[in-house]
């Protein structure tokens, strides 16, 4: 006799990155044990019908800021994994650049601590500093999934890593196979031009822009490349802004490198004509750029020069994103819970597929963080991981009604066309009918336990900083000269 599970899913299409069709999916405790034909079902506890919708994977957002530890009037771990959940994303990234920084592996357990109360599954990047570097493999044992390097200046005033120290990172990591997150801008650029500005007494939002030129991206790109050429370590491109620095990616991976990039949806959707009506609201780094690159951003994703969808979630008090001066308005905004009827919007529009749409939302964070198999697809084995989604509801965004603390978005009024409904993480509800479960904070736990990366491959092994502190063999211990040297010999 068929052994009973827990819920079988009937009347829905599923979506891959190859194609749409209608199936039933069987869920048994926290797994998916079935996709197929009604009739193939085993029998179950519990069935549900979702006729008209659509099952995608749940959303993987590589880059979230919850502020927790430090921030708590900003966001928490509860509010800003509840907004996930709202937003049908079922495991999140969150980076470093919380009070203390994770650097450290106290800092580590504060963070984890804190992450008890999520809603979602979640990885924790470690930090790569200068202070850090001799860390990383330790942060690793103690829970950390991947690392961010802050290579230009964001919210937190985090130092950026000197090159010596993001090298030998990269040399610590490319052997392990962990990804590095980049924050690519040059910090240099940017601290000299504002620096510049704000003696002129330039405090318009279009002032932000001008401190980070497309140049400050496209140089630190191309310098975190060469070091990940060099290493083999494996790296990820944040926040990828502007339409001049595709060309260093496509480049790089024609040479091999193992390099993966994100966008936004503020970079996609936004640019400086809505920076002029909304101010400091949109600050955020890298800037909201010029119409000219938007179009790029999307041809990317489509050619696959850019692999994913993320938000960077970063959340402010109102009163932090309103002030007379852009250089006083912190940078960023929520993203998570919006992200998913934005792009639902532009597939509806006809600018993208939904099997487009799971391969930049799931199929490739997850393989990029090594969760691809468990993560990122329904199919049988799988976590029971599910956005159930209206393609044809349509809403008006509202900053109020967000589960996040902050209640300030770009988004704000703009209307949107296809909802996550309900969402499943690991077979178990926590977003149903739109609100959230009863009971579901604290369901969420680590990936750290799933993860697994492909094989490293280092390169220039012998050259790395761990290679060169002894004398090689056959080389004399000191520069004193030894003999004469016969400059007439062969």
């Amino acid at each position: 006799m068929t052994k009973e599970v827990d819920l079988v899913i009937r009347g829905a299409s599923v979506v891959s990155p190859e194609r749409i069709c209608r199936a039933a999916v069987a869920v048994a405790g926290e797994h998916i044990v079935a996709v197929g034909h009604d009739d193939t079902m085993p029998p179950a506890r519990q069935e549900m019908r979702a006729d008209g919708l659509y099952l995608l994977p749940g959303a993987i957002d590589s880059h979230v800021h919850f502020r927790d530890p430090g921030y708590p009037h900003k966001e928490t771990w509860k509010s800003g994994s509840a907004a996930a959940a709202m937003g049908g994303v079922t495991t999140v990234f969150e980076m470093p650049n919380t009070n203390p920084p994770t650097g450290t592996v106290e800092a580590l357990r504060l963070k984890q601590k804190a992450a008890e109360s999520s809603y979602v599954d979640f990885g924790i990047h470690g930090l790569l500093g200068d202070d850090t570097v001799e860390r990383l493999e330790e942060l690793l044992e103690a829970g950390v999934t991947s690392f961010k390097a802050f290579v230009g200046n964001t919210f937190g005033n985090l130092p950026a890593p000197t090159d010596g120290a993001l090298l030998e990172g990269f040399e610590k990591l490319a052997p392990l196979g962990i990804r590095t997150v980049v924050h690519a801008e040059n910090s240099s650029i940017l601290f000299r031009r504002q620096k510049k500005m704000q003696a002129a007494g330039r405090i318009d939002a279009m002032a932000h822009l001008a401190a980070r030129p497309a140049v400050a991206e496209i140089e630190a790109i191309g310098r975190v490349l060469a070091l990940a050429e060099w290493t083999g370590a494996r790296v990820h491109i944040a926040h990828h802004s502007a339409a001049d620095s595709l060309f260093l990616l496509r480049q790089a991976r024609e040479r091999g490198v193992d390099v993966t990039a994100e966008t936004c949806p503020q970079y996609l959707l936004l640019n400086t004509d809505h920076m002029r009506t909304l101010g400091g609201v949109m600050r955020l780094n890298p800037p909201i750029r010029e119409p000219r690159h938007n179009q790029p951003l999307w041809d990317a994703l489509m050619d696959g020069t850019l692999d994913m969808i993320a938000t960077d979630h970063a959340p402010h008090a109102p009163e932090e994103k309103t002030r007379e001066s852009i250089w006083e308005c912190d940078c960023g905004f929520p993203g998570v819970e919006t992200q998913m009827p934005l792009m639902l919007t532009e597939v509806n529009r006809g600018r993208a597929t939904l099997m487009d749409y799971v391969r930049w939302s799931a199929v490739n964070p997850a393989k990029a963080w090594g969760l691809y198999g468990t993560k990122g697809v329904i199919a049988p084995g799988a976590h029971a991981d599910i956005a159930f989604v209206d393609m044809g509801r349509t809403g008006v965004l509202s900053q109020n009604r967000l589960q996040s603390i902050s209640k300030i978005s770009p988004w704000n009024g703009r209307t949107v066309q296809g909802y996550p409904i309900h969402t499943l993480l690991r077979g178990r509800f926590v977003m149903r009918d739109g609100r959230l479960v009863d009971g579901a904070a604290g369901w969420g736990r680590s990936v750290k336990a799933v993860q697994r990366m492909p094989a490293p491959k280092p390169r220039n092994t012998e050259h790395y900083s761990s290679a060169i502190l002894q004398t090689p063999p056959g080389v004399p211990a000191n520069a004193v000269p030894t003999g004469e040297l016969d400059w007439n010999a062969a």
